[in-house]
């Protein structure tokens, strides 16, 4: 993935994490464009691209990479339409929009989705990646190479899109609320916060560690739970509550909201 223009229409947190490690990763050329004057200077300043109009990032990129808000998206593309060309490959970030609705909105068939999660900042990021039948090996390569400088790329069907979406993009949020929750009962029970936190946030990133070299989570859950134990007794409590049951129902509302845009 060399000697390419990759434009960002959009330059949120997501856009600046997609930017900083493509930056670090690769010797490409980015520009950007946002609506604010104050983000489109900080961009320029902190990262050494060039910001340009919406009309410009469409007319002179290789790979757009739209990065606006669900809500927002139809005005930016009526913006942008007369701009596309056929060989430019078009990346939608935003949760919710088709693809077949951007081919028609842009009029081209070059298009992907993405749905990066929040770890991208550090790049440690998951991305699950969806592509138009359009798309040459190359293409693909050339969208893959992007988002792995960031994280991991999975590619799946679109139609599996509205369920990763908050499995992967919302699960960030989820866990990090279970987390608080466990730091809030430790500071409860007399231990000071920022001991908690840090007790919580290296047991994570080490389970995290434990999982990655192939222990499936139920097998390390018994791993630690002896029969009639302290960690029995708390697993008891989420069976009787149904914790299985609230997370499904957590990500159905998610999926139903996802489906909704």
């Amino acid at each position: 993935m060399k000697n390419m223009i990759i434009g960002f229409i959009g330059g949120g947190k997501m856009a600046e994490a997609l930017i900083a490690g493509i930056k670090k990763n690769t010797p490409n050329k980015i520009i950007a464009s946002d609506i604010l004057e104050k983000r489109r200077n900080y961009l320029e300043k902190t990262y050494d691209i060039t910001t340009k109009s919406n009309q410009d990032i469409a007319k002179n990129s290789d790979v757009i990479i739209l990065a606006v808000k669900p809500q927002n998206m139809s005005l930016v593309l009526d913006e942008i339409v007369q701009e596309i060309t056929s060989d430019e490959i078009i990346v939608s970030i935003a949760a919710g929009i088709k693809i077949e609705y951007l081919q028609n909105k842009l009029q081209t068939k070059k298009i992907a989705r993405a749905m990066p999660n929040i770890p991208v900042l550090v790049r440690a990021g998951t991305t699950a990646l969806s592509f138009s039948n359009e798309l040459s090996e190359k293409d693909i390569t050339k969208v893959q190479a992007i988002f792995s400088s960031v994280g991991t790329t999975l590619t799946i069907p679109e139609t599996s899109m509205p369920a990763m979406s908050p499995l992967s993009g919302s699960s960030p949020a989820f866990i990090a609320l279970f987390l608080e929750a466990l730091i809030d009962a430790g500071i409860k029970y007399g231990i000071p916060k920022e001991q908690a936190q840090t007790a919580i946030i290296n047991t994570i990133i080490g389970t995290s560690e434990l999982l990655k070299t192939g222990i499936s989570p139920k097998d390390l859950r018994t791993m630690v739970t002896s029969p009639e134990g302290i960690t029995a007794e708390g697993i008891n409590v989420f069976e009787n509550k149904n914790l299985k049951k609230i997370v499904a129902d957590a990500l159905n509302a998610a999926i139903k909201k996802e489906k909704s845009f």
